[in-house]
């Protein structure tokens, strides 16, 4: 089971490991690429206009610019999984699981990281901020990060179950090529956001809890506040239309 999650703008500044290096990502083959991304970024945030820096970090005060601008390959760095604290990380609580929910999380969660590219739940990485779907003149951390690692998702993915909990906008990293299944939340008749957020890092924690390891197993763990109203298939994605009862 392979479950593909987005990060999140707020962030932990949580340390215990040395700067990031070869062995801190998963895709070591690509390690030089990522870093070509990562470079372009430093550069950018060591070099550039205040007006530049927040555009790019996605902020409006000034005083907050000196907590992000730094030598990112000297930054120390925690696992990706305790680096992200938006919405769905604090309904999935990492920290509150019991050691096979939390092996479940390190083995089988793709996170994609608006930065770094797709990195497993493991993977070590340091405090940054990048607004998402920011550009660096014409480069573009999604596009480059789905032209150069979308033959290694693949590869890793191999014949394994996909669950997809990305936002709509981590869809530009990574074209799933294969069966998978997601969700969509309703509320009171519309498409929500926030609490999608939160559902995301539910059904993330349910799975972990219950050790999921194909999709059809997942529905019956959700809980009373979930009630699927209809189920769409097209092409490669089955999606489950969730209300939200609560």
């Amino acid at each position: 089971m392979i479950i593909l999650f987005s990060p999140s703008e707020s962030k932990t500044q949580l340390d215990g490991y040395s700067s990031i290096c070869k062995e801190s990502f998963i895709f070591q083959d690509q390690y030089a690429k990522r870093i070509e991304a990562v470079k372009i970024y430093n550069e950018y945030i060591n070099s550039n206009s205040i007006d530049s820096l927040l555009d790019i970090f996605g902020i409006k005060d000034i005083e907050k610019i000196q907590e992000y601008q730094k030598n990112i390959f000297e930054a120390a760095t925690c696992p990706a999984i305790k680096r992200y604290s938006g919405v769905s990380y604090s309904y999935l609580a990492y920290d509150t699981l019991n050691q096979n929910a939390k092996y479940y999380i390190l083995n089988n969660v793709i996170i994609f990281s608006n930065l770094f590219g797709p990195v497993s739940a493991g993977d070590k990485i340091p405090y940054y901020k990048l607004k998402q779907g920011a550009k660096i003149g014409s480069f573009t951390f999604e596009q480059f990060y789905r032209d150069n690692f979308s033959s290694a998702l693949d590869k890793y993915i191999d014949n394994q179950e996909i669950v997809d909990l990305r936002a709509g906008f981590y869809e530009k990293f990574y074209k799933i090529k294969k069966k998978y299944t997601t969700f969509k939340f309703i509320k009171q008749g519309k498409v929500v956001s926030h609490f999608a957020k939160a559902y995301r890092g539910i059904i993330l924690k349910l799975m972990a809890e219950n050790n999921i390891l194909e999709s059809k197993d997942i529905i019956s763990h959700f809980p009373e506040s979930l009630e699927v109203i209809d189920t769409t298939i097209k092409c490669f994605k089955e999606e489950f239309i969730l209300n939200i009862l609560d």
